[in-house]
């Protein structure tokens, strides 16, 4: 089979880690005969310099050729300073609107190998837990209305919080097709003791999963509680749907206590197969070109691509079974280092893995 990728190296560790999930890449092409193409796109703070703005209509229009995006971080302090419009992180955010990926789907587990680098108490992460968080990724404050007016205090600046029940009904849809094949409950995380946002949100999901997958027992639970509940319980949560802004700030921290926010990919979706695949970490620049990154999370985002958008069940589920059987025998980079072990550098991990898959 032949499958053309877009990449995007981006920032700071953004072209180590690329080169990880490349080399996993190649290694299972090569093992089943299949042929990648790669189409290096600058995006984020790359393009900045080269081109003056965080993503180019040339290098949006190459996206939408591929079959799926491979993107690795973008940003920076380099770039901190910019206004809004220019910030690396408005590529992000104009790649998911063109391709119209509205759902972001971020697995969370607590590898039982890794159980010493989770920060909860012992007995919490003895429980372990594995969970998938869908976010919104298209609507709400992120895409509502801002900007700066003159009030009674002076300057004062506004983001509008606005979802219709289109956008809400097919979030639903996605975190309850996921729901179907897991445990058949769903939380749904608002505000809506205070949001009218969050009120519509709510019975939208009610009203969809209710009439649409009446298997499935759906729970609601407000944004602070459940930020709350993340840290006391995490092995409550199953499949969790919520807002863009809400899930941004919920999946990192769901990331956090498995370990290492090196760990974990993400995949984001549309209505068709094209989809943009990342690590949910950042661009890290006080690492870049040390050497010390953690490739799993980007190598995962690989495994993801190819189940979800290349169908390839098969390869996706040896990627995983590679990275386990790494960890298994107690390689570690330098972020999720136990005791008394040598950490691995990016590409010697890389190397633990592909060997794995031969």
């Amino acid at each position: 089979m032949d499958y053309k990728i877009a990449v995007i190296e981006g920032d700071g560790i953004g072209p180590e880690i690329t080169a990880s999930a490349i080399a996993v890449i190649n290694a299972v092409a090569s093992k089943y005969n299949h042929n990648f193409t790669y189409d290096y796109v600058p995006a984020g703070g790359n393009s900045i310099d080269r081109y003056g703005v965080p993503l180019t209509e040339d290098a949006l229009q190459r996206c939408k050729a591929s079959d799926s995006v491979l993107l690795a971080a973008v940003g920076g302090p380099k770039w901190d300073a910019l206004p809004g419009h220019l910030r690396p992180e408005r590529a992000l955010l104009g790649v998911r609107k063109e391709l119209g990926l509205f759902a972001n789907i971020r697995p969370a587990k607590l590898n039982p190998v890794l159980k010493s680098a989770c920060p909860l108490k012992e007995e919490v992460a003895s429980r372990g837990f594995d969970m998938i968080i869908v976010r919104e990724l298209t609507g709400g404050m992120y895409y509502g209305e801002r900007g700066r007016r003159t009030g009674e205090g002076g300057e004062e600046a506004y983001d509008t919080e606005c979802y219709s029940v289109a956008e809400v009904e097919r979030i639903t849809r996605v975190a309850c097709d996921i729901a179907m094949k897991r445990s058949k409950h769903l939380i749904s995380v608002d505000k809506a003791n205070v949001l009218e946002s969050s009120r519509l949100w709510r019975e939208t999901v009610h009203r969809v999963a209710t009439t649409e997958y009446p298997e499935i027992a759906v729970s609601d639970m407000l944004v602070d509680n459940a930020a709350m509940q993340l840290i006391r319980n995490p092995a409550q949560f199953d499949v969790v749907v919520t807002s863009n802004m809400f899930g941004d700030i919920l999946s990192d921290e769901a990331s956090q206590i498995t370990g290492s926010i090196g760990l974990l990919p993400s995949a984001s979706l549309g209505a068709n197969t094209c989809g943009m695949y990342e690590p949910i970490h950042g661009s890290a620049p006080d690492i870049a070109g040390k050497d010390f990154a953690n490739p799993i999370a980007t190598i995962l985002s690989v495994a993801m691509m190819f189940r979800l958008s290349f169908g390839l069940e098969k390869e996706a589920a040896e990627i995983e079974a590679a990275v386990d059987a790494v960890l298994q025998k107690g390689y570690r980079t330098r972020d999720i280092l136990d005791n008394g072990t040598e950490p691995l550098g990016c590409k010697a991990m890389t190397e633990r893995v592909i060997e794995q898959l031969n």
